[in-house]
């Protein structure tokens, strides 16, 4: 066997590998869904569920007019909610750590959590936004505020870069800025605040999929998803970008506009997500690390690594939000950060080489 054959031979088994993992993946993915489906915290046999399921479709599969409630108005909607949000939260990271060439890069990086809390602080306190006032605190007045006010962060940082040069440190510079300025707004509306709307605006900042419905998830569902095709077809450019200025430059990449692409396209998967849910930390974090230990820093297997693994990740956490204290349901915000952590820790030391 000559050389060249046994390149491409390794080749080969690499490329198989990574396929091999995202397949499953896939499947790990698709046996999350069913058994979050089939758990949570109301007391329904396995039996009672898939007749459930299946009533809609059906006709002689019978089931009760609370087990259809429980489970396609609530269980459905919310495990569906968390696989696409968590496959965007580790989309986004991924994206953001290649753009800035920071490990602990991540959507939040620039200030974005902070601006979404501060969107959604001002709209529970003052009942004031960007659409006017409104007196129902969880209508879309919130939904709005934190949108906006999430995108803020990132279309100053674009801007900052733009007139200063889009170097991965004033990028992560400027977002910490932005970060520490919502942080304030956001303190300053809870001190002056009712009890009752410091309570509503910490309970947003815990994250929770206890506020997906068939309503939200078909808007998070059609603006998301299609989001993650451009993030595929530039793997190429973020592979190169990821591998120096130099090599982009070689390359023919135009890195101003990859990495300004790039964090408008993180921002948006990330707002979307956020404005219905609240903040869910350390999977936009912690998702894209653990795809890129095990499938490497090629992007066209790191994307789809990443977002399924980022949609098992918080399919799991919620499961465990919605079982371990039941009945009580836990915010899953607070379950992901406390998980999350040890994670992270665990990852940065067992990882088996250095890929930055």
């Amino acid at each position: 066997m000559s050389a060249r054959e046994g390149v491409n031979q390794r080749y080969a088994q690499i490329i198989g590998r990574r396929v091999l993992f995202i397949s499953f993946l896939s499947v790990l993915l698709v046996c999350s869904i069913i058994v979050s489906v089939l758990v949570g915290s109301a007391s329904i046999s396995a039996k009672d569920v898939v007749h459930a399921l299946f009533s809609k479709f059906v006709p002689f599969c019978s089931s009760s007019g609370i087990a259809q409630t429980i489970v396609w108005e609530l269980r459905l909607p919310r495990v569906l909610m968390a696989a696409i949000a968590g496959m965007a939260f580790a989309v986004a990271g991924a994206i953001m750590q290649s753009v800035l060439r920071n490990p602990l890069a991540s959507p939040y990086t620039l200030g974005m959590a902070s601006g979404a809390a501060f969107g959604a602080a001002l709209a529970i306190v003052l009942e004031v936004g960007v659409l006017g006032s409104s007196k129902s605190p969880y209508g879309w007045l919130i939904v709005t505020n934190a949108f906006i006010f999430s995108l803020i962060p990132s279309f100053v940082v674009v801007s900052l870069a733009k007139l200063k040069g889009a170097s991965p440190e004033t990028l992560i510079l400027s977002g910490i800025a932005m970060m520490y300025l919502f942080s304030a707004g956001t303190s300053l509306l809870q001190y002056i605040g009712r009890e009752e709307d410091v309570a509503a605006v910490v309970y947003w900042l815990f994250g929770s999929l206890s506020k997906a419905t068939w309503k939200n998830l078909k808007i998070v569902s059609v603006i998301s998803l299609p989001l993650l095709i451009p993030a595929l077809k530039l793997s190429w450019d973020f592979n190169a970008l990821f591998a120096g200025d130099e090599v982009a430059k070689s390359l023919g990449v135009n890195m101003e506009v990859v990495r300004l692409g790039g964090i408008i396209l993180s921002s948006l998967l990330t707002a979307i997500p956020v404005c219905f849910l609240g903040t869910i930390g350390f999977i936009g974090l912690v998702a894209p690390h653990m795809a890129r230990i095990i499938v490497g820093v090629d992007h066209r297997f790191l994307f789809p690594a990443s977002g399924l693994l980022g949609a098992v990740i918080l399919l799991v956490a919620d499961t465990a939000a919605r079982t371990i204290l039941s009945p009580i349901v836990l915010p899953v915000g607070v379950l992901t950060s406390f998980l999350g952590v040890p994670l992270f820790l665990y990852l940065m030391m067992r990882r088996r080489r250095e890929y930055w």
